[in-house]
């Protein structure tokens, strides 16, 4: 059987899936990767299908064991990655046999990495999805000694090309899709929204980025409370906004500016604190035509043979 034994758990390191789908109506968020990008990559180097399950490890710090052979890859933030003590290429898979010790050092770039194994793994499953959410109780972070049993072995040895890695790179320029609540901010607010520098807060998680800069006034009054999408912008009553992210609660009535385009937030999810954030605005029609771009673009990326 192939699967790895927890040496380390690291500082932060979670199953996540696609995400739990269907299940707002009972107050459960969605979960799932922070950076969907790297995580499909992790498995699509692995052979998986999109959305299996991988391990979302935050800042770094783990370390496993394998228990069997299979074909693994590291993708994401830059965290050094060591097999046996040498030095391996991140966004490639590498083979593990039984006995290989596969360490991941702390991250230097970018805040999240996804470690995939061939078959994916194999983790507890709530409402249908494997994907930890810890307000909500569902799952667990990884712990010592825990064995952690993957899908069937392949013997595999693929690389993304250089061309087509991320770069994680500060400042980043988050592009917003305004919507209908956008129109009770005041023009001198859009400007300071849309013309400041905001600082990522070390108060931010898989809930939400929490930014810190030139205060933006909200909108006066109360409001019902309405369902919150992936990337909405609240804005609180002291003026600092929160992209919200996959641990999202469901619904909110702080007013919300707009949403962050779906290919922006993954970029946001790999920020460290201190990091600089910027907004600018784009229209709807712009941002479906910009993700449908990107979907095309990276189904037809093609995999490399691994030097």
């Amino acid at each position: 059987m192939s699967g790895f034994r927890v040496l380390k758990p690291g500082v932060l390191s979670i199953f996540q899936d696609a995400g739990r789908l269907g299940h707002h109506a009972l107050g459960l968020t969605t979960g799932g990767p922070m950076d969907g990008e790297a995580f499909y990559w992790a498995n699509r180097l692995t052979g998986n299908a999109e959305g299996v399950t991988a391990l979302e490890v935050a800042q770094g710090g783990l370390r496993l064991e394998s228990t069997g052979a299979t074909s693994v890859a590291v993708a994401g933030a830059v965290m050094p990655l060591k097999i046996n003590g040498q030095t391996k290429a991140l966004w490639r898979s590498h083979r593990v046999t039984a006995g290989d010790v596969l360490e991941l050092g702390h991250a230097t770039a970018g805040l999240r990495a996804y470690v995939a194994a061939s078959g994916g793994f194999n983790a507890p499953v709530h409402f249908g999805s494997t994907a930890v959410v810890q307000r909500e109780g569902l799952g667990a972070l990884l712990h010592v000694g825990q064995e952690i049993v993957c899908g069937t072995p392949a013997d595999l040895d693929w690389a993304l090309p250089m061309e087509q890695i991320p770069r994680y790179e500060a400042p980043v320029t988050l592009r917003v899709v305004e919507g209908y609540q956008a129109a009770e901010f005041s023009a001198e607010a859009l400007r300071m929204f849309y013309g400041s520098a905001f600082q990522v807060s070390p108060r931010s998680d898989r809930m939400g980025y929490r930014l810190e800069g030139n205060p933006v006034l909200a909108p006066a009054g109360e409001r019902l409370s309405e369902g919150i999408a992936y990337g909405a912008v609240q804005m609180p009553p002291d003026g600092q906004p929160i992209v919200l992210l996959n641990d999202r609660p469901t619904i909110g009535g702080y007013p919300k500016l707009g949403t962050v385009l779906s290919l922006d937030c993954w970029k946001l999810a790999q920020c460290m604190p201190g990091a600089t954030v910027y907004f600018e605005v784009i229209a709807l029609e712009t941002a479906q035509t910009l993700v449908e771009e990107a979907m095309r673009a990276r189904d037809a990326t093609a995999l490399k043979r691994g030097a």
